[in-house]
C-alpha cells in the first residue's frame, strides 16, 4: 500500500474563520458587533492580464519527437496569447476614504474594484504597496463612506476572542470567530520578509478572506487576515493575521511620504540553544545571536561583536531572534535605541542609530571575518596566503577534514575558517594552528564550545560538544 505524505505548506489566501467550538460558548455580543461593523468591510476584485502560449497541437506527440522530424518551435506554439485573470479578495475602509487589503491580492492589477456591502461600487486608486509586510493601501472616491474603528493589537491576549469578516470563495461578507492562539508569530514566504510580528488564530480563514479585518470584542481591528498553513490549501485551524498597528504604520506612511522606511542594523544571527547558551557563559537559552555584523552600518558603529547576545532592543525583550527584525523593523531609521546585550557571560548596554534597510535586504556585506583538531573531530590548516583562492580569507585555521560520526559533523564544512572559539563566556581568538591548539588544550570531555566560522564570506556560530 503506498503511503502518500502531504507537504504542510503556506497558502497565502483571501481568508476566513470558525473554530470548534460549541456555540454556548461563543460571546453573546457578536451578532451586534457585525451589525455595526460590516459596512465598513468591502470586498475587491483583482483584475490582470496574464501571457499564454498555446500549441498548435499535433496529437500530443512530445517535443523532442516534433524535433527529430524537424519541425522548428515556432511553428509547434502559437505567439503568447494575453488573457484576463480575476481574483478576489477582501479589505476595509480605514480613514479618508483610505481601504488597507494585502499586497497579494492587488499584486500587478490593471484595474481595482471595490464593492461595500450597500451594493456601491467603486475603481479603486493603488496608492502604494509594501510588499515585506504584505498591505496595499488603496482610495476610492466616494461621499459618507463609513470606516473602522481601529484598536491597539499589543493589548491583544492570547485567548482573547477576536471575529472576521471577509469574502472565503466569494461568499460575500461572511462571520467568522475564534481565539488568539499566539502572537508574535515569524512567517517567512516569497512575498513576506520577516518583519511582521503575526497574529496566530483559530478563526475560519479560506481563499477570498486575504485582506479582511479581525476585530476584537469591542468592534475594534485589531489585524488583517493574511494566511493560512494547510495541506489542502483551505482552513485547517491555523489562520495568520498582520497586527494592525504594523497595518497602521505602514499606511500612514505611505500616505505622508509615498512609501515605507524600516529601521536597520546590519547584522546576521542564529538562536541560541542550550549548548551555544552553556558555551556562551549563559543560564538558558534565549535572545539573537549575532553571527556577523556588516562594516559600517548601524550594528557596528555601535560596538555590537560576533557572539554577542541581544536580550532586549528598545525595551523590548527579545527571546527568539526572530523577533530582533520585528522590533527593530518598526523602528524610523535614525531613532536611537538602547539594547540589552549579554558579552563574555556579562550584560552590558550598547546605544544604536539605526540604520535604513536596504531596497535589497539581501545586500549584506560581511565584515572583516575570520575562517582543526581531533578533540571535535576536525584538521586544520595554516591559511596559505600566497595562494590566490586564500588571499582575501580572514585571520584563522581552515578546516582541511571532518570526520564522519564526529561531533563536527554536520556542523562544520571543509573550507571553513575557524577564527574565534569561545567557552563559558570566555573568547579565544584564532591566529593560526598555535593559537588553535593553544586554545583546544582548555577543554576537557563533555565541554561545549562555541565555534566562530568564516563560511564563503558569512559569519556563522556552532555549538560542538568535546569527546
Amino acid at each position: 500500500m503506498k503511503i502518500i505524505k502531504n507537504t504542510l505548506t503556506i497558502f497565502i489566501l483571501s481568508i476566513f474563520i470558525v473554530p470548534n467550538i460549541s456555540g454556548s460558548s461563543l460571546p453573546e455580543n457578536i451578532s451586534e458587533l457585525v451589525e455595526n461593523t460590516a459596512s465598513a468591510v468591502v470586498n475587491i476584485t483583482s483584475k490582470k492580464e496574464i501571457s499564454q502560449r498555446q500549441s498548435y497541437g499535433y496529437g500530443g506527440i512530445p517535443d523532442e519527437m516534433l524535433e527529430r522530424f524537424g519541425i522548428p518551435r515556432q511553428f509547434r506554439e502559437m505567439p503568447q496569447q494575453k488573457r484576463e485573470a480575476v481574483s478576489y479578495g477582501s479589505g476595509f475602509i480605514l480613514k479618508d476614504n483610505y481601504i488597507l487589503t494585502n499586497f497579494h491580492v492587488v499584486e500587478d492589477a490593471t484595474e481595482v474594484i471595490v464593492s461595500l456591502s450597500d451594493r456601491r461600487e467603486f475603481i479603486a486608486e493603488i496608492v502604494g504597496v509594501d510588499p515585506l509586510s504584505d498591505l496595499a493601501l488603496l482610495k476610492v472616491e466616494g461621499k459618507n463612506l463609513p470606516q473602522v474603528i481601529t484598536g491597539n493589537s499589543d493589548d491583544l491576549k492570547v485567548g482573547d476572542w477576536v471575529v472576521a469578516i471577509g469574502s472565503p470563495f466569494s461568499f460575500d461578507f461572511s462571520v467568522t470567530a475564534g481565539i488568539v492562539s499566539a502572537k508574535g508569530r515569524s512567517i517567512q514566504n516569497n512575498n513576506i520578509g520577516n518583519y511582521v510580528p503575526f497574529l496566530q488564530t483559530d478563526v475560519a480563514i479560506n481563499p477570498g478572506n486575504s485582506g479582511g479585518p479581525l476585530f476584537d470584542l469591542d468592534g475594534k481591528v485589531v489585524g488583517i487576515n493574511s494566511q493560512i498553513y494547510s495541506r489542502s490549501g483551505g482552513y485547517q485551524g491555523l489562520a495568520f493575521a498582520i497586527p494592525i498597528n504594523v497595518a497602521v504604520d505602514v499606511a500612514n506612511q505611505i500616505i505622508d511620504k509615498g512609501e515605507v522606511s524600516r529601521g536597520y542594523l546590519g547584522v546576521r544571527m542564529s538562536e541560541v540553544d542550550s549548548d551555544l547558551a552553556d558555551a556562551l557563559g549563559m543560564n538558558k537559552p534565549y535572545g539573537a545571536l549575532i553571527n556577523d555584523v556588516e562594516e559600517g552600518e548601524s550594528a557596528d558603529n555601535a560596538g555590537l561583536l560576533p557572539g554577542d547576545v541581544i536580550i532586549e532592543f528598545d525595551n523590548k525583550e527579545i527571546k527568539f531572534s526572530s523577533d530582533l527584525p520585528h522590533v527593530v523593523g518598526q523602528i524610523q531609521p535614525k531613532t536611537k535605541a538602547i539594547a540589552r546585550v549579554i558579552r563574555n557571560g556579562e550584560e552590558i548596554k550598547l546605544k544604536f542609530t539605526l540604520g535604513e534597510l536596504p531596497v535589497n535586504s539581501e545586500s549584506f556585506v560581511p565584515a572583516k571575518s575570520q575562517n582543526s583538531a581531533d578533540p571535535i573531530g576536525i584538521k586544520v590548516a595554516e591559511i596559505d596566503r600566497d595562494n590566490p583562492s586564500m588571499s582575501n580569507l580572514p585571520d584563522g585555521v581552515i578546516v582541511s577534514r571532518v570526520d564522519p560520526g564526529s561531533p563536527a559533523s554536520g556542523k562544520v564544512n571543509r573550507g571553513d575558517v575557524i577564527t574565534m572559539i569561545q567557552y563559558k563566556g570566555k573568547k579565544y581568538d584564532i591566529f593560526d594552528t598555535d593559537s588553535y591548539e593553544e586554545a583546544i588544550n582548555n577543554f576537557t570531555s563533555g565541554n561545549k564550545i562555541a565555534l566562530h566560522l568564516n563560511r564563503n564570506g558569512s559569519r556563522i556560530i556552532r555549538s560542538i560538544t568535546i569527546n
